[in-house]
């Protein structure tokens, strides 16, 4: 990996939600703000200052850096939790309630899932359960990093090399559900796009992407 740019840990949660946002933000630096980015801002705003501290025989570490070579990844860990032998215990905050349909809490579950592959590889310790922090709800929900779960990392990290490599930014969601929060949704118009490569329409008027 040492020719390749490494992933931001958030190009996969950006990916597993939709791949278009993930390329609107990560190949073509596109950002816009909108009611939900700042609520997200704020949260993290709890979280974004490096710090540590000893708490109940806890350390707890804000804002902690982390990487993974092998894969390529790299990003940073909201909160780390380590217990007095070593093993960390990631915890990632998220604006919102708990309850989320289970979709949606499943790109925040593979986000989760790559810290602590990073911290695994980080530590030597083996990573086996972390929490995503709500903060409308106040309450955490706890994330089993399960076989399964690890293996759903290597699909987005391998899509998204393909996206950077070729420079494509990848077509609008058929999910439009997610597009109603979503900050790009006046710069990607999903709908539009969907109505232009729907069967019938006419060809070659004008492409979206160039």
């Amino acid at each position: 990996m040492d020719d390749l740019d490494p992933i931001p840990l958030s190009a996969l949660q950006h990916w597993a939600y939709c791949p278009r946002q993930c390329g609107l933000i990560h190949l073509e630096q596109a950002f816009d703000d909108n009611l939900h980015t700042q609520r997200g801002q704020a949260v993290h705003a709890l979280v974004d200052q490096p710090g540590m501290e000893l708490r109940k025989g806890l350390r707890i570490e804000r804002a902690l850096p982390v990487w993974h070579d092998t894969l390529g990844l790299i990003g940073k860990a909201d909160v780390v939790e380590s217990e007095p032998d070593g093993t960390p215990y990631p915890v990632e905050y998220k604006h919102g309630s708990r309850h989320k349909a289970a979709d949606v809490a499943a790109c925040d579950d593979l986000q989760l899932t790559a810290q602590a592959l990073c911290l695994e590889a980080m530590t030597g310790r083996s990573v086996s359960v972390g929490a995503i922090y709500y903060a409308s709800s106040r309450r955490r929900r706890e994330v089993n990093i399960t076989a399964a779960v690890r293996k759903q990392v290597t699909d987005p990290v391998r899509a998204i090399r393909q996206m950077q490599a070729t420079a494509t930014l990848p077509p609008p969601t058929t999910n439009v559900r997610r597009c109603k929060g979503c900050s790009l949704r006046d710069r990607c118009q999903p709908e539009a796009l969907l109505r232009l490569h729907a069967p019938g329409a006419l060809p070659g008027l004008f492409d979206p992407d160039t």
